[in-house]
């Protein structure tokens, strides 16, 4: 990855405001000196997610995400730290200095680009045959499927030529060499043909990444012959399991769930029905690479496969898939139609909307499928059924979630309660056995992140260092007790440190520059954590005035906390008879009975 220096990144920073650039993803309401507004990282009915301008800094008090602008729009936006520094710099008028390269990243770097570049030609060039003489069966294909030109066009939709050799002849005068066309995965080349493309007499389907920027393509024969449908092999830029169809466009939808459909025309059906959130897995079974990659922009999917055995037997090996990646499932019945495209075509968009909102929960489905392998009006066949479901029952890990799913399959299938109850707890205990637990798992399972229980200690120095961001002053009446060795946590000793030495250099705070000095996703989380502590039950209420005497005697009790605990911390780590540990212990020894008496007012 190209280096930046820390100036050019504090300059890219600093000429972004949050507040702008989060406004374009995220409809944010002023209250007080700072915005709210729903959290676009997990599902919520009330507001928890707040930019603050004077921290250019966002954190969400409901899921814990948080960071500076390059965070999130890493976050938002799925990019890399390398690909939100450009955007950030093109967005503020910024140059980027050329980074330096070794020889093989140059040489990688230049081949990517050269890549991208030939599959933005390709897509070009089967555009502009669909809309000429040579793709007009193409193009009546796709009016018989009744997609309108405006759809056409914003799918980028093309032809591919019935000379086998046609864009191989159509590239190589565009200048590119047969070395790196056959990286391509548009062309082969044979000592016995010579090159021949691997896409001819084809509806052509672009690939684009969450970027808009072309990757591969899918294509559909005209006419007869195999295999109908048609994908681009993997290459440098494309990997079929970390990809999916539509997602460049449905990233962007209001909707909180995306819809997930087998082919390419279900999506550009969907689409073009008003269905924004449509997206599809390329030619490939579900991933999870794919589950992963969809966790980014929602936490619930409608399945609208096939309504055919194969297409119930892809959403049976999708839902578990989809549930380790925390995200819930529901399944849409298309019958008597068997996809969204003809479904749509037949009964229309509000129809589809209806069988969106009638879906059937995901586990749901999956024991409706089971019940149909057994006779339930047999005794046999209902207590195999109940002990296959009971099996299925104790993949749930949360305790009430396995309890509202036993009570809601028990009636559904004329079980009782109580016995299917004592099903899954046998199976259960059998399981923890061989786990060694002797009882069921317990743990929580839920598509947002659970925040960890913190004890009072981690708490009272996650309040310190937001005060010294939020109070001005504050930092030069507490100096003289508390340090950043106070802080015993190590990431927030070091946060603490980068927070001390601004004060000491600038006199000035700059907490959305030091999340950037946090190398992973995960510490500029906790960092904005660190940086966004509060005591009050709703975080938007602490826009009001504040009591002062109440927060004097809060932060009294604080700093106090924080240097005893430092006290104890260091006492115990010390090795006897160590005069240094020794002489720092007197030291905060009498810097702590000094606090005590000392009153600390900045109002």
């Amino acid at each position: 990855m190209p280096y930046y220096s820390d100036d050019i990144i504090e300059e890219v920073r600093s000429r972004n405001d949050i507040v702008d650039v989060i406004s374009q993803y995220v409809r944010l309401q002023r209250r007080g000196s700072t915005y709210f507004g729903l959290c676009p990282f997990h599902n919520e009915k009330t507001g928890s997610f707040s930019v603050s301008p004077n921290k250019q800094m966002y954190y969400c008090f409901g899921c814990g995400a948080g960071g500076n602008v390059f965070t999130f729009l890493m976050e938002y936006e799925n990019f890399t730290f390398q690909e939100a520094m450009e955007s950030l710099a093109d967005r503020a008028g910024v140059e980027l200095p050329k980074q330096e390269y070794t020889t093989l990243q140059r040489q990688e770097a230049d081949k990517r680009a050269r890549l991208l570049e030939i599959q933005k030609e390709a897509a070009k060039y089967f555009y502009t045959l669909l809309r000429s003489e040579r793709g007009k069966h193409a193009f009546a294909y796709f009016k018989k499927r009744e997609l309108s030109e405006a759809t056409m066009q914003k799918f980028g939709l093309g032809y591919s030529d019935q000379y086998s050799d046609d864009l191989y002849r159509y590239l190589k005068k565009k200048g590119y060499e047969d070395e790196i066309l056959k990286e391509s995965g548009l062309v082969t080349i044979t000592e016995q043909r010579g090159g021949y493309d691997k896409f001819w007499n084809r509806a052509m389907f672009p690939i684009m990444d969450v970027h808009n920027k072309v990757i591969g393509f899918g294509g559909r024969v005209m006419g007869e012959g195999e295999p109908k449908y048609l994908n681009s092999p993997e290459t440098k830029i494309f990997d079929k399991s970390r990809n999916l169809y539509g997602l460049n466009l449905a990233r962007t939808t209001k909707e909180p769930y995306l819809l997930l459909c087998e082919g390419y025309m279900d999506v550009i059906a969907l689409h073009q029905a008003g269905f924004d959130n449509a997206v599809a897995s390329l030619g490939t079974a579900l991933t999870a690479g794919h589950a992963n990659l969809l966790k980014r922009y929602t936490k619930e999917v409608y399945l609208t496969y096939d309504s055919d055995e194969a297409g119930r037997k892809a959403a049976l090996r999708s839902i578990p898939i989809l549930k380790e990646a925390g995200i819930a499932v529901k399944v849409i019945n298309m019958q008597p139609y068997k996809d969204p495209d003809e479904f749509i075509k037949a009964l229309g968009a509000d129809a589809y909307r209806q069988r969106i909102q009638a879906a059937e929960n995901g586990f749901l489905f999956e024991i409706r499928i089971l019940a149909q392998k057994y006779d339930l009006t047999e005794p046999g066949g209902k207590t195999e059924f109940g002990r296959e479901a009971a099996k299925k029952l104790c993949g749930f890990t949360e305790r009430l979630e396995r309890e509202n799913y036993i009570e809601a399959v028990a009636p559904l299938y004329g079980m009782e309660t109580a016995a299917l109850r004592s099903l899954v707890n046998q199976y259960g205990m059998e399981l923890g056995m061989a786990q060694g637990t002797g009882r069921l798992p317990e743990k929580l399972k839920t598509g947002v992140q659970e925040k960890k229980k913190e004890d009072g200690m981690k708490q009272s120095q996650k309040l310190l260092l937001t005060w010294l961001i939020e109070k001005d002053g504050l930092f030069q009446k507490i100096k003289t007790y508390i340090t950043p060795e106070d802080f015993t946590e190590d990431v927030y000793r070091e946060a603490a440190g980068m927070l001390f030495r601004q004060f000491q250099e600038t006199g000035k705070v700059n907490p959305a520059q030091i999340v950037s000095m946090f190398p992973d996703e995960e510490s500029q989380r906790e960092i904005a954590g660190l940086f966004n502590a509060t005591i009050a039950q709703n975080p938007a209420e602490e826009e009001g005035e504040a009591d002062p005497g109440a927060f004097e005697k809060a932060l009294k009790e604080t700093l106090v906390r924080v240097k005893q605990n430092s006290m104890e911390f260091y006492a115990k780590a010390a090795a006897p008879g160590d005069m240094a540990a020794i002489q720092k212990m007197i030291a905060d020894k009498r810097a702590l009975e000094e606090l005590e008496k000392v009153h600390i007012s900045i109002y």
